[in-house]
């Protein structure tokens, strides 16, 4: 079997866990469509003051490192009380659309740890009862735009968890009827802009299960046609702010399938041109929070690829100068709410590698200092920006 997140993620794991055998940024997004797209604009503006959070999980040391962004630059530098303690082998960090909370799975325990996230330090405070239990080797978590519902996929149990989340305390109560069933393998879960779908790549059978959202319940119900076919081992999905388009990063074919998405049913049917060509290993996928760049971490080949979107037909171009240089096996990507700067990281590097974006191009420029240190294997990672009271996640 070729690499894949969930199998890098076991041969890292499994020096923490007895018996396994072998993945974003958090794909919650708030509600999208114009006015999110104006207003990101006009943060970029006025990006220079803006106060910004990053945090990685390490599946090595068993915590988060938690960052200030520069607001100018982009540079990292950890906050006080960093690292926090996690659960065995967290890996995948989701921070809610209302942010206040931030959930990170453990692959090694079973089960998802639950933060409160200070805004105006950024520090990170355990939710009462946390961690909360999952299925077996859960590794990617993804809330609706409301912040109601939260769904962890578990690659060890092929299934996807389902919780209702307490908006006061951040509490995660299993929703009736989880787990939903999905394909083999799951490394990755996206809830759609509008809060009716969720999305899982099937790393083991090629293919991606959708699924309709109960509005009331949370509950999930498997979309007609589900599931539909990926590339050679999919990993990574994000959909596209609008909610037109969803994207997968294939590991074994080195490449991303694009998808338009049924507005009334959620089934997924191939964009015109698609698959398009990635760099070696295509791990995760991330779309700006403006929805005008795609971009695609190689793991074997340590890189980032970066695409311009189409908006009307969903098709990827290859930005010039891409693929980007990035650290040794970078995984997971986030880029900032306000599409200024992007994040990647770098699993075997134990760092973080830091860009400036490109406003009109995509480009990818690194920042000056980066890479910057993490913990033992950095897996995972999100990014939020502070309004009033709260640190929230792209797009605004």
């Amino acid at each position: 079997m070729l690499f894949t997140r969930s199998f890098s993620l076991g041969m890292i794991a499994c020096a923490f866990v007895t018996g396994c055998s072998g993945a974003p940024q958090s794909g919650a997004i708030a509600p999208a469509g114009v006015s999110q797209a104006r207003e990101g604009e006009r943060e970029r503006a006025n990006g220079s003051s803006i106060i910004r959070f990053v945090y990685v999980p390490n599946i090595g040391s068993d915590n988060i490192s938690a960052y200030a962004v520069d607001a100018k630059s982009g540079a990292l530098k950890a906050i006080s009380g960093s690292p926090f303690a996690a659960g065995n082998a967290p890996n995948g960090i989701g921070i809610d659309p209302l942010g206040k909370f931030a959930y990170v799975p453990n692959y090694g325990s079973a089960n998802v740890s639950a933060y409160a996230i200070d805004a105006t330090t950024g520090g990170l405070s355990p939710v009462k009862g946390s961690p909360f239990n999952a299925g077996t080797n859960p590794q990617a978590v993804a809330m609706d735009p409301k912040g109601r519902f939260a769904y962890v996929v578990n690659n060890g149990s092929d299934n996807v968890s389902a919780y209702a989340i307490d908006a006061t305390n951040g509490k995660l109560t299993a929703v009736k009827g989880s787990p939903y069933a999905t394909g083999s393998e799951p490394g990755d879960v996206f809830v759609d802009p509008k809060g009716r779908f969720v999305y899982v790549p099937n790393d083991g059978s090629g293919n991606v299960s959708a699924f309709s959202i109960d509005e009331s319940s949370g509950a999930l119900k498997e979309v007609a046609g589900s599931p539909f076919a990926a590339g050679t081992y999919p990993v990574g999905i994000a959909v596209d702010p609008l909610g037109k388009f969803a994207y997968v990063a294939n590991s074994g074919s080195d490449n991303v399938s694009a998808f338009l998405i049924d507005a009334t049913s959620g089934a997924l049917t191939p964009v015109s041109g698609s698959p398009f060509g990635a760099g070696n290993e295509a791990l995760e996928v991330v779309v700006d929070p403006l929805g005008k760049f795609v971009y695609v971490s190689n793991y074997g080949s340590q890189s980032i690829s970066a695409y311009a979107l189409d908006e009307a037909g969903g098709t990827l171009t290859p930005v010039a100068g891409s693929p980007f240089s990035a650290g040794n096996a970078p995984n997971y990507l986030a880029v900032d709410p306000t599409g200024k700067f992007a994040y990647a990281a770098d699993q075997n590097s134990d760092a973080v590698s830091a860009y400036a974006v490109d406003a009109t191009s995509g480009a990818l420029k690194a920042v000056t200092g980066s890479p910057f240190a993490a913990g033992s294997s950095p897996f995972g990672i999100a990014t939020c920006v502070v309004k009033g009271t709260a640190c929230k996640p792209p797009p605004l």
